[in-house]
């Protein structure tokens, strides 16, 4: 509902629902909103462990990046509340599960995006993370420990990406690598000249779903508040 809502509506709305929830939990949601982005993104192709798509979310809203897309053509994605403490609610999540190629399907919503997308894999022409040009909008996208990224992800992946590693230990557990990522681009776009911040329209949209998921009846207040426009 909130794409048909104009930008001035739904600034008046989240005062509205402001009278329902507590100033510290508003202060909160101003803190936290400074830090998300949305030039960086993260995809999972077919994660089968719970615990491990779930703990990638919680890395994701610790790190402030928004998005998260998920490939579930083999397997579905389940939260595990433990892992996730209930990170996913303050993500936009995407799902990709409904077509016959929906590893292709993501990747190509990402460039359409203008992301640049990196298939996290060793690869005769991959970069180490800490070399990755961050100036573009960036998509790391993340298989399964067994078998790897599929075919598919490799072909339309426009780079390739690795962490530095000096062990036995040909790799890391997927949410490590997830947040090893993670926290080495976000360290450098902070440190950048890169507007990577929210636009405005974006920051009112998210905090109006944070509010929506934490205010009971929310739903029931939003049609009284857009009954009385």
């Amino acid at each position: 509902m909130n794409s048909e809502i104009s930008l001035e509506n739904k600034i008046k709305l989240i005062e509205f629902l402001k009278d329902f929830t507590t100033e510290s939990r508003m202060k909160r949601f101003e803190d936290v909103i400074q830090f998300r982005t949305r030039h960086i993104t993260v995809a999972l192709e077919d994660i089968y462990q719970s615990h491990n798509t779930s703990a990638v979310l919680r890395s994701c809203d610790c790190f402030g990046i928004q998005d998260v897309h998920i490939i579930e053509s083999k397997n579905e994605h389940i939260v595990n509340p433990d892992v996730a403490l209930g990170s996913s609610q303050w993500l936009d999540i995407k799902k990709y599960s409904h077509s016959e190629n929906n590893t292709k399907d993501c990747i190509e919503n990402l460039k359409n995006q203008g992301y640049k997308v990196f298939a996290t894999t060793p690869h005769k022409n991959d970069c180490l993370i800490n070399d990755l040009n961050i100036e573009n909008k960036v998509a790391l996208i993340f298989g399964t420990e067994a078998d790897g990224l599929s075919e598919t992800a490799l072909d339309l992946a426009d780079g390739f990406v690795k962490i530095p590693m000096f062990g036995f230990t040909e790799s890391f557990n997927i949410s490590v690598s997830a947040a090893i990522c993670m926290f080495n681009l976000t360290q450098r776009l902070s440190e950048s000249k890169v507007n990577w911040k929210l636009s405005h329209p974006e920051e009112v949209d998210i905090k109006l779903n944070w509010l929506k998921q934490t205010i009971k009846s929310s739903e029931s207040l939003e049609k009284k508040f857009l009954a009385n426009l």
